[in-house]
């Protein structure tokens, strides 16, 4: 009997759980898992009780979905709708005027001179007439023969005269002064009225400016080179009309040939004389 309720005590026992030691109980705690924490106490219910993340790392990650959103919605975009703005911009393009906002060219009207603007011009036109007549050697210098001699009715006296690459061929005949080059006349043909200067010289100087007809054949050179060559070829032809006029013209220069002509290019230069750049290196 005393055994029987030895055993009816210790099955109650056996149905208690048991306790276990305090190191049994940190390993079932730490299986278990860490406890959740709510949003306030600092941990998020995914993460449990971890530490939280820097406030840095979540304004970079706040920014980028930002970011993000707009190129969706931009990508989401009708692409009717981009057409049909580019053609408005296009149409906008083609209305708009070349130069539509630039100020307009204000053409100030022409005013009236005042007497010392005027004098001033008139000075400088007398300054460049004298510097033209120094140039063709007329100024302070009288006629070489005060009376021309008489030509007969059909008396032709012909001469060549040379400047440059240019050559006249002229023709002297007995009439009323006029002259003709090229089938065309003086002031047609040379039409600054320094080259016209230039060529009627020897006429002028001599005194057969309008005893005489002039007929002239020139080609080759520029236009200056042609006037000089003109007067060459008429001061020429006058010394076979007058012999005694060739010293006076010879003394002022009308009869020599001037052989100033362009230098020739040198192989390895740009020009006569200019040579490329030196480069040291």
């Amino acid at each position: 009997m005393q055994d029987e309720e030895q055993n009816d005590e210790q099955q109650p026992g056996e149905d208690a759980p048991e306790e276990g030691t305090p190191r049994e109980q940190q390993e079932v705690t730490e299986q278990q898992g860490p406890e959740e924490r709510p949003p306030s106490e600092g941990g998020t219910p995914e993460r449990g009780t971890g530490e939280g993340e820097p406030p840095e790392e979540a304004l970079s990650e706040d920014a980028a979905t930002e970011d993000d959103t707009p190129a969706e919605e931009q990508g989401g975009d009708d692409p009717r709708a981009s057409e049909s703005s580019g053609s408005e911009r296009g149409k906008k393009k083609e209305d708009v005027v070349p130069g539509a906002e630039l100020d307009p060219i204000a053409i100030e009207p022409e005013r009236e001179l005042d007497a010392e603007e005027r004098a001033r011009r008139e000075a400088e036109e007398e300054e460049r007439l004298r510097r033209e007549r120094e140039l063709i050697g007329d100024e302070d210098q009288a006629p070489v023969s005060a009376a021309p001699a008489k030509l007969e009715g059909d008396a032709s006296y012909s001469a060549t005269g040379k400047r440059k690459s240019s050559v006249a061929r002229v023709i002297l005949r007995p009439g009323s002064g006029t002259i003709q080059v090229n089938k065309r006349t003086l002031e047609e043909y040379f039409p600054r009225s320094y080259l016209q200067s230039v060529a009627k010289q020897p006429l002028a100087q001599t005194g057969y400016e309008g005893n005489v007809d002039v007929r002239v054949r020139v080609h080759g050179g520029g236009i200056s080179g042609q006037a000089s060559a003109v007067r060459h070829g008429i001061a020429k032809a006058l010394t076979e009309v007058d012999p005694a006029l060739r010293p006076e013209l010879k003394r002022r220069g009308m009869l020599t040939r001037d052989a100033r002509v362009k230098e020739r290019r040198k192989a390895g230069l740009k020009k006569a004389r200019k040579r490329p750049q030196f480069s040291k290196r």
